[in-house]
């Protein structure tokens, strides 16, 4: 696994290192001791697959405060998103920085989240099968989300959202704003 940091603190996009022959490839996705290697605790608890139907739809921005927040090990197996996080954490050094990316089967690539960032995402293709690994059980009734359409956070959705849940339509905007 390569990892690559990104500009929020604790986040890294990250690049499998397959192991080719002639019956394909072979790569790990996700390694306890490579993570730990980055001062990165990530005991896994939750493994979840989120289907859409639709191109366009928006997702999020979720997360979750302390002692709930959760970190995230994302991943894109089918169709194509659009990955957006903003820094939801005003101790941390990239406080309010938002940054995006594609995931998609081809790249292979995954987004390693910190707790306290919000995460959404806009799917890019139909039938697309988003799957994101979390080191905390979901506790309900303690996510926090900031709206996907904030002005102060200017994320440039590609496509036009559709079927965002009224829950995140009803987040507030961001508190800097």
């Amino acid at each position: 696994m390569i990892f690559h940091p990104i500009s929020i603190a604790g986040a890294f996009l990250i690049d499998l290192e397959p192991h080719v022959d002639n019956r394909g490839s072979f790569a790990r996705a996700f390694c306890l001791r490579e993570f730990a290697a980055r001062q990165i605790a990530f005991p896994l608890a939750q493994c979840n697959l989120a289907r859409t139907t639709h191109a366009g739809v928006v997702r999020g921005l979720h997360y979750q405060e302390k002692p709930h927040n959760e970190q995230k090990l994302v991943r894109c197996i089918n169709g194509a998103v659009f990955d957006a996080l903003v820094d939801m954490r005003p101790d941390s050094p990239t406080y309010k920085t938002v940054y995006s990316v594609r995931l998609d089967p081809e790249s292979r690539r995954a987004l390693f989240i910190p707790g306290g960032v919000a995460h959404g995402y806009q799917t890019l293709a139909d039938h697309t099968e988003f799957m994101y690994m979390t080191d905390q059980f979901y506790a309900p009734g303690v996510e926090k989300g900031v709206r996907f359409d904030d002005p102060s956070l200017a994320i440039a959705w590609p496509l036009p959202p559709r079927d965002v849940a009224d829950r995140d339509r009803q987040w507030p905007l961001v508190p800097w704003a």
